[in-house]
């Protein structure tokens, strides 16, 4: 919670750029410009309900813009300043907008040396992605890494709702539920009214908004199919796995497992720690003087993964 709450968030100045998709929505792009022309760009994806305002958006671009590297968030939509427009949102498996804005990036800046990184959901859909490209991603990205992921989206979902963390997942379903209302507004009849009404838990949410109106038969089905642990056997990039045992938004069991699969990948670095949190990794002597591991592991990765190529 001290990233959120006590962290004095590093401010960097960003462009930004509504990139128009196919089905008249408009992805919300910040861009921060590279030092030099042959410096690395940073494409990064947030969290749940993640914005550009997000703290740990904040270290990363700071930390990108210290270095002379090039940045891009990809805003999520419906967490940008607009509303989304489609009939559709975003969730935890959905990796089209993703390939989309990557696929454009690299249009514009062929010879640009690409790396990739995903912080909660945003890891999550990040890990799916390369799944999904497998070796194709070679080719594109130099490495990536990936923060504080929900490996398993049933376990995240149903840990959330226990003891101390629903907290979080109180903030998460009022959040969603507003956005949800808004955009039934405007398209009566995508979801059951009444039963996100009753929802209490973002499963219930996910159960009776995100399944239905992506298509999956109900909160399981979408967990189980877009879950990135299923995913990581085929990565064949160099990934960071980096992520703290004591995450209330998943149960230790999960990462013991994504520990095992893991060993099977070369490609795959896992850096498990016993405490750090949900995106937090704070260090140091003095509240004053905190120091962020998990950004600094992450552009160290990097730097070692550009040097092997």
């Amino acid at each position: 919670m001290w990233g959120r709450f006590a962290r004095r968030i590093p401010r960097v100045s960003t462009d930004m750029e509504a990139l128009h998709t196919g089905d008249g929505d408009a992805l919300e792009l910040h861009h921060l410009a590279p030092a030099k022309a042959e410096s690395p760009r940073l494409l990064m994806l947030h969290g749940l309900e993640g914005t550009r305002e997000s703290h740990y958006v904040g270290g990363f671009f700071a930390r990108a813009r210290d270095r002379g590297w090039g940045a891009t968030l990809l805003v999520f939509r419906g967490c940008g300043a607009q509303p989304n427009v489609a009939r559709r949102f975003y969730h935890s498996g959905e990796t089209e907008d993703l390939d989309f804005v990557f696929k454009t990036l690299r249009q514009r800046d062929p010879g640009a040396r690409w790396l990739v990184a995903g912080v909660s959901l945003g890891g999550n859909v990040l890990l799916k992605w390369l799944g999904e490209r497998g070796p194709v991603a070679r080719a594109d990205v130099v490495a990536a890494a990936a923060v504080s992921v929900p490996f398993d989206l049933e376990a995240g979902a149903r840990s959330i709702a226990r003891g101390f963390s629903r907290v979080y997942d109180r903030s998460f379903l009022k959040s969603l539920r507003q956005k949800a209302l808004t955009k039934l507004e405007r398209i009566p009849g995508l979801f059951d009214r009444d039963r996100l009404e009753r929802a209490r838990t973002v499963f219930e949410f996910d159960d009776c908004v995100t399944a239905p109106v992506h298509g999956f038969a109900d909160a399981r089905d979408y967990y189980a199919r877009s879950s990135s642990q299923r995913f990581l056997a085929d990565i064949r990039i160099p990934t960071l796995l980096l992520s703290a045992e004591d995450d209330p938004f998943l149960p230790a069991d999960v990462l013991r497992q994504v520990g095992v699969a893991s060993a099977q990948n070369a490609n795959l670095t896992v850096e498990f720690h016993p405490r750090g949190g949900h995106v937090g990794f704070v260090g140091g002597a003095w509240p004053w003087r905190a120091r962020y591991y998990a950004e600094n592991r992450v552009f160290a990765f990097f730097d070692e993964a550009m040097e092997s190529r």
